[in-house]
């Protein structure tokens, strides 16, 4: 445990953060100029060359790395490492195009664990615990990360990976799991499988590490009630190395970055310059210490916001909070910006649980979007007046969170299919019209 929580590291001065973020970073920058062409040529077209970053304070001149860039640079394009040197990929979940490939040496892994380990010590866990990772493993990285964080930390790590909920209480109950990793909506779906077997009382739970996928406070609340636990968010991109890039403390006022291997900032998406600390923008993520996929100011289209206020938890690192949304994938409506964390905070403020569904299309080229809410046992009626009336409140309070009018409908429970990895939220039948 003492490996992982650093004192001289994560309660390090804003002077020696800066410091070791400058050095780290006029070296990577050197190291991507000399052995990664994407890069050079992005930097002669910006008209700058290594020499012209001094420190981080310089961070800005540097150009912007998209997705689209990664995508075209597959696979090899942005390694900036022999081959001979790389042990393992991951890769992310998308399904249509080019996947996104990261690389890894057996140093960035080493690193990579170590931040994990780090938001496991952060939640609480010590080699006493037993860790219950069931992200799913192969590709994804959120098996991988928690489990080798978990390792390093010298906790019992049950490496349960998604699915087979049967098994998973079963393991739970009978070898104690103490610290359960995965994403919230499979934590609300173990809650509720738990709550139906009357197993609440054999679970020893404490804290829960979720991430992968939006979530709400409301939906944090649920889980905690539910579980008797404290639930932590934890925030990593492929692209950055994984789980880890950042973590939840015990003030679970944002989370904190590991400062001494990423430099994040937020920009204005719309043209790209930075904005003050305690505004919302786009989160923006440079890597300094990563050797074979370094990443260089990653727009990561996250929306969120960063702040240096001191945290009550002793550790001095930049916080962000957990993405507010998507500046490239969040719902456009008839003109208007919506976010699926908002239906979810009306829904669980009104006492609905946390599996919904979004559809959104286009009739008559005007955009439509019907949110529907499953019911619990104790709401399910087959009084149709009061479910309209129910559907009415629900219009009424999504139309004065959101601006539009959505079309709301009660389904019967259980009827929305459950998530044992990330939850299908979202169903854009507009897309179909622009495949034509």
């Amino acid at each position: 445990m003492e490996r992982y929580y650093q004192e001289e590291i994560e309660t390090a001065s804003r002077e020696q953060i800066h410091q070791w973020q400058s050095e780290r970073l006029v070296k990577q920058v050197q190291n991507v100029w000399e052995n990664v062409p994407f890069y050079k040529q992005k930097m002669m077209e910006a008209g700058i060359t290594p020499e012209d970053i001094k420190s981080v304070d310089d961070l800005h001149k540097l150009p912007f790395v998209t997705k689209d860039d990664l995508k075209n640079c597959y696979p090899y394009g942005l390694l900036a490492r022999p081959l001979a040197d790389c042990v393992r990929i991951q890769s992310t979940s998308g399904t249509t195009g080019r996947r996104v490939v990261a690389f890894y040496t057996q140093h960035d892994l080493d690193l990579w664990e170590d931040c994990c380990a780090r938001a496991i010590v952060a939640a609480g866990g010590t080699k006493d615990d037993v860790c219950h990772v069931c992200y799913g493993y192969g590709l994804f990285t959120g098996g991988p990360g928690l489990n080798g964080g978990s390792h390093k930390v010298g906790c019992l790590t049950l490496p349960m990976s998604s699915g087979n909920t049967e098994r998973q209480i079963q393991f739970m109950t009978d070898l104690g799991s103490t610290i359960l990793c995965c994403t919230p909506s499979y934590a609300a779906y173990l809650a509720e499988s738990i709550q139906e077997r009357g197993l609440g009382d054999s679970i020893k739970l404490k804290a829960g590490i979720f991430g992968a996928e939006a979530w709400t406070e409301e939906m944090r609340h649920d889980i905690e009630e539910k579980l008797g636990i404290k639930a932590y968010d934890i925030y990593g991109l492929t692209e950055i190395s994984g789980p880890g890039v950042s973590f939840e403390c015990s003030a679970q006022t944002g989370m904190h970055v590991n400062e001494d291997h990423f430099i994040a900032e937020v920009i204005n998406p719309n043209t790209g310059e930075p904005v003050p600390d305690g505004e919302k923008g786009e989160l923006v993520f440079t890597c300094i210490t990563k050797e074979a996929f370094p990443l260089i100011r990653y727009r990561t289209r996250d929306i969120c916001i960063l702040s240096r206020e001191k945290c009550s938890c002793g550790r001095t690192h930049v916080k962000m909070t957990k993405p507010l949304g998507r500046s490239d994938d969040m719902l456009i409506v008839k003109g208007v910006n919506v976010f699926p964390s908002q239906i979810e905070t009306v829904l669980m403020n009104k006492g609905y649980p946390a599996n919904y569904q979004i559809i959104v299309d286009r009739v008559n080229n005007s955009d439509t979007i019907e949110v529907q809410v499953e019911m619990t046992a104790e709401m399910f009626s087959d009084n149709l007046s009061e479910v309209s009336a129910k559907e009415r409140e629900l219009v009424n309070a999504l139309k004065a969170m959101l601006g539009i009018y959505a079309k709301v409908k009660l389904v019967a429970p259980k009827s929305i299919t459950r998530s044992e990895g990330k939850a299908v939220r979202i169903i854009d039948k507009r897309n179909l019209y622009q495949q034509k």
